[in-house]
């Protein structure tokens, strides 16, 4: 084993919880603050184990489909936001709902009704299966195809090459999204976007700040999910530039091997992860040696977003 005499830990900022994850606990919180009966959560409310932990802990009840939500129960729907058929559900079933979507989730909501309605093939680039995904497919799923990747761009048929838009899930890595476009706008010349990216401010901030400290790092810890797409994209993103990453769930994950002869470690958090979390990475990073703790920061933010006007109100 090699073993090293002190360490530098490159603290990657921004970091950890964004203003989306923020809003969305928060209204979770005021939920389960100002109702006797049990708050219904369909879905996590964001990919972190720990955050849904909290809120169990505190009487949140996570749900998988509204099928599992007693009629007229109060539910919360997800920060990644839900179809309109979700929406129909719950109001047939007479629930109360307070709708955490992400407010960057909801402008790509918004623009896929816009899109298809004036007729546009409208391509999302996404990953399957992910629960906002899903729910923008289901803005207009007669006029929305997904395409997850360089190759899918390169097989997909629309109606009328001459009307085709595109929108992109919000956490994706900035680099592949913009290979895959490239190869859209050579097949599609008329193709039509979004007025502003979709791709968060967060997930790009945190994909910033992580390539300022991976060339100087031995190794790189991002805290955070399996689930979290903007986590793994941290960890893939790490990876391709050269660098062993590791996705940890909290402090208790890091393997000792993983530090062998490691004296410079990135850590970085994905927008979903509690801050708190990262602290006590550092922490167990100084309880193998000295340590000194080092920020690199791409850019402060300094965006809030504040929770519906019925939520205020509880």
């Amino acid at each position: 084993m090699s073993v090293v005499e002190s360490r530098t830990v490159l603290l990657a900022a921004p970091r950890a919880f964004c203003a989306g994850v923020e809003r969305a606990i928060e209204i979770v919180e005021r939920a389960l603050a100002s109702r006797e009966h049990p708050v219904y959560v369909r879905k996590q409310i964001v990919h972190n184990a720990h955050v849904v932990a909290d809120l169990e802990a505190r009487g949140a009840v996570f749900v998988e489909e509204l099928a599992e939500v007693p009629v007229g129960a109060t539910v919360v729907f997800s920060a990644h936001g839900v179809s309109p058929a979700v929406r129909a559900e719950a109001e047939r079933m007479g629930l109360e709902v307070f709708d955490a979507t992400c407010p960057l989730v909801a402008k790509v909501h918004s623009e896929a009704r816009r899109f298809a309605e004036r007729g546009d093939t409208v391509l999302l680039i996404g990953h399957d299966n992910h629960e906002e995904t899903e729910g923008t497919l289901g803005e207009a799923p007669g006029s929305m195809v997904l395409v997850q990747s360089v190759e899918d761009a390169l097989a997909v048929a629309v109606a009328d090459p001459g009307k085709v838009s595109y929108l992109t899930q919000t956490t994706l890595a900035v680099d592949e999204t913009a290979d895959v476009l490239e190869v859209l706008r050579k097949r599609f010349p008329a193709l039509r976007g979004p007025g502003s990216a979709d791709i968060c401010y967060a997930s790009t901030n945190r994909q910033a700040a992580l390539r300022m400290i991976t060339a100087e790092s031995d190794v790189v810890l991002v805290v955070g999910s399996a689930n979290s797409a903007n986590t793994q994209r941290l960890v893939e993103i790490a990876r391709r530039e050269g660098r062993p990453a590791h996705l940890i769930e909290d402090a208790a994950a890091i393997r000792p091997e993983w530090l062998d002869g490691a004296s410079r470690v990135g850590v970085t958090a994905g927008a979903s992860a509690p801050p708190h979390l990262v602290s006590e990475v550092v922490d167990a990073l100084r309880a193998r040696g000295p340590v000194t703790v080092v920020e690199r920061e791409a850019t402060r933010e300094t965006i809030q977003f504040t929770v519906p006007g019925a939520v205020r109100s509880l």
